[in-house]
């Protein structure tokens, strides 16, 4: 039996509002520091969602003072509701949030 997109999503959405602790900080300034992160996630099982929500610093909500969000994240697929960034690769939540977060 094959785990839908919209049931995966669900199961971050219980995860975040749960409290799951995530590494929001620090966020990436640099290239190098980008990549690092992308390389920690890459060093995990590709289905270990848990993994990903924590190394990506994932939260249920915009963030920082600019209101960040996934919905303007260039790697934010709208029609799907999908991260495609390769690392991350999860279906998101427009206004949720990760601290690999790219305009």
């Amino acid at each position: 039996m094959s785990v839908s997109e919209d049931d995966v999503r669900r199961r971050i959405a219980n995860l975040l509002e749960a409290g799951l602790a995530t590494q929001l900080e620090p966020f990436p300034a640099t290239e190098k520091e980008f990549a690092e992160i992308t390389a920690e996630l890459r060093a995990h099982d590709a289905n270990d969602v848990v993994a990903k929500l924590t190394i990506g610093g994932f939260i249920n909500h915009p963030y920082g003072p600019e209101n960040w969000r996934c919905k303007e994240c260039i790697y934010y697929l709208p029609v799907r509701k999908w991260c495609d960034l390769p690392e991350l690769a999860v279906p998101v939540e427009p206004d949720w949030y990760c601290r690999l977060w790219r305009m």
